[in-house]
Protein backbone atom coordinates (compact mmCIF):
# COMPACT_ATOMS: atom_id res chain seq x y z
CA UNK A 1 0.00 0.00 0.00
CA UNK A 2 1.29 3.37 -0.27
CA UNK A 3 -0.56 6.41 0.54
CA UNK A 4 0.48 10.51 0.74
CA UNK A 5 -1.13 12.96 2.68
CA UNK A 6 -1.10 16.63 3.77
CA UNK A 7 -3.01 18.71 5.76
CA UNK A 8 -3.56 22.88 5.98
CA UNK A 9 -1.42 23.54 8.97
CA UNK A 10 -0.57 19.94 9.74
CA UNK A 11 -3.94 20.08 11.47
CA UNK A 12 -6.01 17.07 11.05
CA UNK A 13 -9.62 18.28 11.35
CA UNK A 14 -13.12 18.65 10.21
CA UNK A 15 -12.91 21.96 8.68
CA UNK A 16 -15.43 25.05 7.77
CA UNK A 17 -14.31 28.32 7.22
CA UNK A 18 -16.15 31.30 5.01
CA UNK A 19 -12.88 33.81 5.78
CA UNK A 20 -12.16 33.15 2.42
CA UNK A 21 -13.47 32.39 -0.91
CA UNK A 22 -11.81 28.66 -1.18
CA UNK A 23 -10.07 26.72 1.08
CA UNK A 24 -7.92 23.76 0.74
CA UNK A 25 -7.77 21.64 3.90
CA UNK A 26 -6.13 18.90 3.07
CA UNK A 27 -5.39 16.29 0.21
CA UNK A 28 -3.71 13.20 -0.63
CA UNK A 29 -3.53 9.62 -2.39
CA UNK A 30 -3.96 5.71 -2.00
CA UNK A 31 -2.52 3.21 -4.22
CA UNK A 32 -3.58 -0.34 -3.12
CA UNK A 33 -2.51 -3.74 -4.17
CA UNK A 34 -1.70 -5.31 -1.31
CA UNK A 35 -2.02 -5.93 2.41
CA UNK A 36 -4.10 -4.75 3.97
CA UNK A 37 -7.20 -6.37 2.00
CA UNK A 38 -9.52 -3.41 1.80
CA UNK A 39 -9.87 -0.01 3.78
CA UNK A 40 -13.32 0.91 4.65
CA UNK A 41 -14.05 4.29 5.19
CA UNK A 42 -17.64 5.55 6.55
CA UNK A 43 -18.76 8.60 7.86
CA UNK A 44 -22.08 8.18 8.87
CA UNK A 45 -22.89 11.69 9.77
CA UNK A 46 -20.42 12.77 6.61
CA UNK A 47 -18.32 15.69 7.18
CA UNK A 48 -18.26 19.64 7.89
CA UNK A 49 -16.58 20.14 4.29
CA UNK A 50 -16.41 18.84 0.50
CA UNK A 51 -14.43 16.15 -0.76
CA UNK A 52 -13.67 15.48 -4.26
CA UNK A 53 -12.16 11.89 -5.11
CA UNK A 54 -10.10 11.13 -8.06
CA UNK A 55 -10.34 7.47 -9.15
CA UNK A 56 -7.19 7.01 -11.62
CA UNK A 57 -6.40 3.57 -11.56
CA UNK A 58 -7.96 0.09 -10.78
CA UNK A 59 -11.79 0.74 -9.31
CA UNK A 60 -13.16 2.00 -5.89
CA UNK A 61 -16.51 1.05 -4.70
CA UNK A 62 -19.06 3.72 -3.18
CA UNK A 63 -22.35 3.34 -1.37
CA UNK A 64 -24.87 5.71 -2.07
CA UNK A 65 -27.76 5.04 0.33
CA UNK A 66 -27.82 1.02 0.48
CA UNK A 67 -26.86 0.16 -3.20
CA UNK A 68 -22.99 -0.38 -3.98
CA UNK A 69 -21.93 1.16 -7.19
CA UNK A 70 -18.61 0.10 -8.60
CA UNK A 71 -16.47 3.22 -9.85
CA UNK A 72 -14.23 2.70 -12.18
CA UNK A 73 -10.58 4.66 -13.26
CA UNK A 74 -11.25 8.31 -15.28
CA UNK A 75 -14.36 9.08 -12.62
CA UNK A 76 -14.71 11.87 -9.88
CA UNK A 77 -16.86 11.53 -6.91
CA UNK A 78 -17.95 14.47 -4.88
CA UNK A 79 -19.17 14.61 -1.72
CA UNK A 80 -21.30 17.69 0.11
CA UNK A 81 -20.73 18.76 3.26
CA UNK A 82 -23.12 16.79 6.11
CA UNK A 83 -23.63 13.63 3.57
CA UNK A 84 -22.99 10.21 4.43
CA UNK A 85 -19.90 8.79 3.35
CA UNK A 86 -19.29 5.45 2.80
CA UNK A 87 -17.01 3.68 0.56
CA UNK A 88 -14.13 0.65 0.32
CA UNK A 89 -11.00 0.91 -1.55
CA UNK A 90 -10.12 -3.26 -2.34
CA UNK A 91 -6.67 -4.64 -2.93
CA UNK A 92 -7.63 -6.92 -5.93
CA UNK A 93 -9.09 -4.21 -7.30
CA UNK A 94 -5.93 -1.94 -7.78
CA UNK A 95 -7.02 1.24 -7.04
CA UNK A 96 -5.05 4.59 -7.11
CA UNK A 97 -7.56 7.35 -5.39
CA UNK A 98 -6.61 10.79 -4.94
CA UNK A 99 -8.69 13.03 -2.60
CA UNK A 100 -8.97 16.95 -1.63
CA UNK A 101 -11.23 18.43 0.78
CA UNK A 102 -12.32 21.90 0.81
CA UNK A 103 -14.29 24.33 2.19
CA UNK A 104 -15.03 28.26 1.79
CA UNK A 105 -17.85 30.60 1.19
CA UNK A 106 -17.92 30.68 -2.49
CA UNK A 107 -17.30 26.46 -2.98
CA UNK A 108 -20.74 25.58 -3.55
CA UNK A 109 -21.27 28.42 -5.89
CA UNK A 110 -18.07 27.52 -7.33
CA UNK A 111 -18.88 23.97 -8.18
CA UNK A 112 -22.47 25.40 -9.80
CA UNK A 113 -20.45 27.17 -11.96
CA UNK A 114 -18.31 24.21 -12.89
CA UNK A 115 -21.28 21.71 -13.28
CA UNK A 116 -20.92 20.47 -10.15
CA UNK A 117 -23.67 20.14 -7.79
CA UNK A 118 -24.97 18.22 -4.78
CA UNK A 119 -27.89 16.25 -6.99
CA UNK A 120 -25.41 14.17 -8.72
CA UNK A 121 -21.98 12.22 -6.70
CA UNK A 122 -20.15 10.72 -10.21
CA UNK A 123 -18.54 12.65 -12.94
CA UNK A 124 -16.65 10.15 -15.78
CA UNK A 125 -13.90 12.94 -16.91
CA UNK A 126 -11.38 10.36 -18.71
CA UNK A 127 -8.07 9.56 -17.16
CA UNK A 128 -5.50 12.44 -17.76
CA UNK A 129 -2.22 13.17 -16.68
CA UNK A 130 -2.95 16.82 -15.81
CA UNK A 131 -5.39 15.65 -13.08
CA UNK A 132 -2.82 13.75 -11.35
CA UNK A 133 -0.09 16.05 -11.74
CA UNK A 134 -2.44 18.94 -10.07
CA UNK A 135 -3.06 16.57 -6.85
CA UNK A 136 0.68 15.65 -6.54
CA UNK A 137 1.14 19.86 -6.70
CA UNK A 138 -1.71 19.94 -4.31
CA UNK A 139 -0.07 17.56 -1.66
CA UNK A 140 3.31 19.15 -2.39
CA UNK A 141 1.87 22.74 -1.37
CA UNK A 142 0.49 21.79 1.19
CA UNK A 143 3.85 19.77 2.60
CA UNK A 144 6.32 22.04 1.70
CA UNK A 145 4.52 25.25 3.74
CA UNK A 146 6.25 27.81 1.19
CA UNK A 147 4.85 31.45 1.15
CA UNK A 148 1.52 32.05 0.15
CA UNK A 149 1.40 28.36 -0.58
CA UNK A 150 -2.88 28.52 0.74
CA UNK A 151 -3.20 30.99 -1.95
CA UNK A 152 -1.52 28.56 -4.18
CA UNK A 153 -3.07 25.51 -3.20
CA UNK A 154 -6.93 26.86 -4.15
CA UNK A 155 -5.84 27.86 -7.28
CA UNK A 156 -4.73 24.66 -7.74
CA UNK A 157 -8.25 23.34 -6.74
CA UNK A 158 -10.00 25.92 -8.53
CA UNK A 159 -7.68 24.42 -12.15
CA UNK A 160 -8.80 21.22 -11.18
CA UNK A 161 -12.55 22.16 -11.32
CA UNK A 162 -11.96 24.04 -14.41
CA UNK A 163 -10.36 20.85 -16.29
CA UNK A 164 -13.43 18.61 -14.57
CA UNK A 165 -15.61 21.46 -16.50
CA UNK A 166 -13.77 21.29 -19.35
CA UNK A 167 -14.21 17.85 -19.43
CA UNK A 168 -17.93 17.44 -19.03
CA UNK A 169 -18.71 19.84 -21.48
CA UNK A 170 -16.88 18.38 -23.87
CA UNK A 171 -19.01 16.46 -26.72
CA UNK A 172 -18.49 12.83 -27.28
CA UNK A 173 -15.17 12.10 -28.25
CA UNK A 174 -14.65 11.16 -31.72
CA UNK A 175 -12.71 8.35 -32.35
CA UNK A 176 -10.06 10.68 -33.45
CA UNK A 177 -10.08 12.33 -30.47
CA UNK A 178 -9.47 9.08 -28.06
CA UNK A 179 -6.80 8.08 -30.85
CA UNK A 180 -5.23 11.34 -30.42
CA UNK A 181 -5.17 11.20 -26.04
CA UNK A 182 -3.90 7.61 -26.74
CA UNK A 183 -0.89 8.39 -28.59
CA UNK A 184 -0.11 11.05 -26.52
CA UNK A 185 -0.70 8.72 -23.17
CA UNK A 186 1.82 6.51 -25.03
CA UNK A 187 4.78 8.42 -25.75
CA UNK A 188 4.01 9.79 -22.34
CA UNK A 189 4.30 5.86 -20.56
CA UNK A 190 6.07 4.18 -23.24
CA UNK A 191 8.42 2.69 -21.04
CA UNK A 192 6.24 1.07 -19.07
CA UNK A 193 4.20 -1.48 -18.74
CA UNK A 194 1.13 -0.81 -20.30
CA UNK A 195 -1.90 -2.67 -20.70
CA UNK A 196 -3.69 -2.09 -23.77
CA UNK A 197 -7.21 -4.55 -22.57
CA UNK A 198 -6.95 -1.92 -19.63
CA UNK A 199 -6.28 1.11 -21.35
CA UNK A 200 -9.23 0.56 -23.48
CA UNK A 201 -11.73 -0.56 -20.81
CA UNK A 202 -10.63 2.25 -18.95
CA UNK A 203 -11.58 4.74 -22.08
CA UNK A 204 -15.18 2.56 -22.72
CA UNK A 205 -14.10 0.99 -26.27
CA UNK A 206 -13.81 -2.75 -27.11
CA UNK A 207 -10.47 -3.72 -27.27
CA UNK A 208 -10.51 -4.79 -30.94
CA UNK A 209 -11.81 -1.89 -31.73
CA UNK A 210 -9.26 0.30 -30.27
CA UNK A 211 -6.70 -1.90 -32.05
CA UNK A 212 -8.70 -1.79 -35.55
CA UNK A 213 -8.44 2.34 -34.68
CA UNK A 214 -5.53 3.27 -33.81
CA UNK A 215 -4.10 0.92 -37.00
CA UNK A 216 -6.57 3.20 -39.36
CA UNK A 217 -5.14 6.54 -37.46
CA UNK A 218 -1.03 5.93 -37.42
CA UNK A 219 -0.83 3.07 -39.88
CA UNK A 220 0.30 0.58 -36.61
CA UNK A 221 -1.17 -1.70 -33.87
CA UNK A 222 -0.72 0.40 -30.49
CA UNK A 223 1.99 -2.50 -29.62
CA UNK A 224 3.45 -1.62 -32.58
CA UNK A 225 3.95 2.02 -32.24
CA UNK A 226 5.12 1.78 -28.34
CA UNK A 227 8.03 -0.51 -29.80
CA UNK A 228 8.79 2.14 -32.60
CA UNK A 229 9.39 4.82 -29.70
CA UNK A 230 11.57 2.54 -28.03
CA UNK A 231 13.46 1.76 -30.49
CA UNK A 232 13.61 5.05 -31.55
CA UNK A 233 14.57 6.47 -27.73
CA UNK A 234 17.60 3.20 -27.70
CA UNK A 235 18.42 4.85 -30.84
CA UNK A 236 19.16 8.28 -29.54
CA UNK A 237 20.64 7.00 -26.12
CA UNK A 238 23.03 4.59 -28.18
CA UNK A 239 24.02 7.61 -30.17
CA UNK A 240 24.24 9.87 -27.36
CA UNK A 241 24.65 8.22 -24.21
CA UNK A 242 27.64 6.16 -22.74
CA UNK A 243 25.26 4.50 -21.35
CA UNK A 244 25.40 0.32 -21.17
CA UNK A 245 23.13 -1.86 -23.41
CA UNK A 246 21.70 -3.39 -20.34
CA UNK A 247 20.74 0.03 -18.68
CA UNK A 248 19.43 1.47 -22.19
CA UNK A 249 17.39 -1.71 -22.80
CA UNK A 250 16.15 -0.69 -18.89
CA UNK A 251 15.27 2.95 -19.98
CA UNK A 252 13.38 2.43 -22.33
CA UNK A 253 10.81 -0.62 -20.97
CA UNK A 254 12.33 -3.62 -21.52
CA UNK A 255 14.09 -5.51 -18.44
CA UNK A 256 15.54 -8.70 -20.49
CA UNK A 257 18.41 -6.89 -22.39
CA UNK A 258 18.62 -10.01 -24.54
CA UNK A 259 14.80 -10.05 -25.70
CA UNK A 260 15.72 -5.59 -26.31
CA UNK A 261 19.12 -6.79 -28.15
CA UNK A 262 16.72 -9.47 -30.61
CA UNK A 263 13.72 -6.65 -31.18
CA UNK A 264 16.60 -3.96 -32.22
CA UNK A 265 17.98 -6.53 -34.23
CA UNK A 266 14.91 -7.06 -36.23
CA UNK A 267 13.97 -3.84 -36.86
CA UNK A 268 17.04 -2.11 -38.03
CA UNK A 269 19.22 -5.66 -39.00
CA UNK A 270 21.45 -4.89 -36.35
CA UNK A 271 22.26 -5.51 -32.61
CA UNK A 272 22.75 -2.18 -30.31
CA UNK A 273 25.97 -2.74 -29.91
CA UNK A 274 26.79 -2.93 -33.72
CA UNK A 275 24.61 -0.01 -34.13
CA UNK A 276 26.69 2.05 -32.06
CA UNK A 277 30.24 0.86 -33.29
CA UNK A 278 28.75 2.27 -37.13
CA UNK A 279 27.41 5.09 -35.58
CA UNK A 280 31.19 6.16 -33.69
CA UNK A 281 32.65 5.30 -37.12
CA UNK A 282 30.35 7.13 -39.22
CA UNK A 283 31.08 10.17 -37.22
CA UNK A 284 34.49 10.22 -36.69
CA UNK A 285 34.79 9.72 -40.69
CA UNK A 286 32.99 12.95 -40.94
CA UNK A 287 35.35 14.64 -38.99
CA UNK A 288 38.01 14.10 -40.97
Amino acid sequence: MYINSAYLKNAKIDLKDCTKPLIVGSCGTYRLSGQPSDIPVHWPRGRLDYQLLYVAGGKARFFFGREETVVEAGSMVLYSPLEEQRYIFRAADRPEVFWVHFTGSDAKKILRCYRMTNQQHIYYTGTRSEFRWLFQRMILELQLCKPLYEEMVSSLLNDLLLLICRQLERRPDTIQDMMVEAISYFSEHYNRDINISDYAKAHHISVNHFIRSLKQYIGMTPKQYIASIRMANAQMLLENSSYSITEIASFVGYADPLYFGRLFKRELGMTPSQYRRQFLNRNKGEEK
